[in-house]
């Protein structure tokens, strides 16, 4: 990944096939302080309804730049979150992989409104059953637009994650200009991170 114009690395410490130890991310944390081209990528750590204590030892052993959640957290554990450490904090919003429901707009406003003043960014992600989030599925896009309005009147940055890939990260970013995409299986092989599709992804993104 280095002098990759990237803005942000993550690593996983949710329930999940990419998650490793607070020490690992310890020592990647140390590559990453000596990026050398421009300004180095933030590090976010992603979590699914981590306790308090959990978060304490992370942020000693390996300090991130973004709380990156994905669980059911509440938003005052994000308003505790966001006040105990100098840390970004994402919180994500997932939605089935089929079907886009109604009363769009009220949905969003439900949603989102309790997390005011609470959380930096808004992750829209596709829902899986077992982990919370990194399905590798993309959502029904048409979603969207009202979760996108609500962050822009509330000055929230709004990325999209969910089956993101070089082939259509184009399409999603020309049609919905989000502030961010995040993508992970999108860009690996056989369950391994590959950099030629890291770097395609990132190209395209760019281009767009």
């Amino acid at each position: 990944m280095i002098n990759l114009p990237v803005d942000y690395i993550g690593v996983v410490f949710a329930k999940s096939r990419r998650r490793i130890e607070p020490e690992r991310a310890a020592d990647l944390r140390e590559v990453l302080m000596d990026w050398k081209a421009g300004k180095r990528p933030g590090l976010a750590g992603v979590f699914v309804n981590p306790a308090l204590e959990e978060l304490e030892h992370i942020m000693n052993v390996a300090p991130l730049d973004v709380i990156q959640l994905h669980g059911q957290e509440t938003p005052e554990f994000c308003r505790q979150v966001k006040q105990r450490w100098a840390a970004e904090v994402f919180k994500v919003f997932s939605f089935p992989k089929d079907g886009s429901g109604d009363d769009e707009n009220d949905s969003a406003v439900r949603a989102l409104t309790p997390y005011e003043g609470t959380v930096d960014a808004v992750l829209l992600d596709t829902h899986d059953p077992m982990y919370g989030g990194g399905s590798g599925k993309t959502f029904a896009w048409e979603r969207i637009p009202a979760y996108a309005d609500w962050c822009k009147e509330n000055g929230v940055k709004w990325f999209v994650a969910g089956g993101l890939q070089p082939d259509n990260v184009e399409d999603l970013i020309r049609t919905y200009q989000p502030d961010g995409v995040d993508v992970s299986s999108g860009v690996e092989t056989g369950g391994v991170k590959d950099i030629a599709k890291i770097t395609a992804f990132v190209e395209r993104v760019k281009q767009a």
